[in-house]
């Protein structure tokens, strides 16, 4: 994924289907160095992780 894409998913108010390594995320934000982003996972675990936006996949 680009950072155009996370910073149009982050502005949409439609569900869109992230995945990372195989796991359904939420992005909370795109982190200052515009290669990363804050996410973490669908459910009731609120731990977040910063990740390589390259390895988002769309779904």
């Amino acid at each position: 994924m680009d950072t155009k894409r996370v910073k149009q998913i982050l502005s949409s108010s439609a569900d869109i289907e992230v995945e990372y390594n195989g796991a359904s995320v939420w992005i909370d934000k795109l982190n200052e160095d515009g290669q990363t982003a804050t996410v973490h996972l669908r459910g009731p675990l609120e731990e977040r992780t910063s990740v390589d936006i390259s390895e988002l996949k769309e779904i």
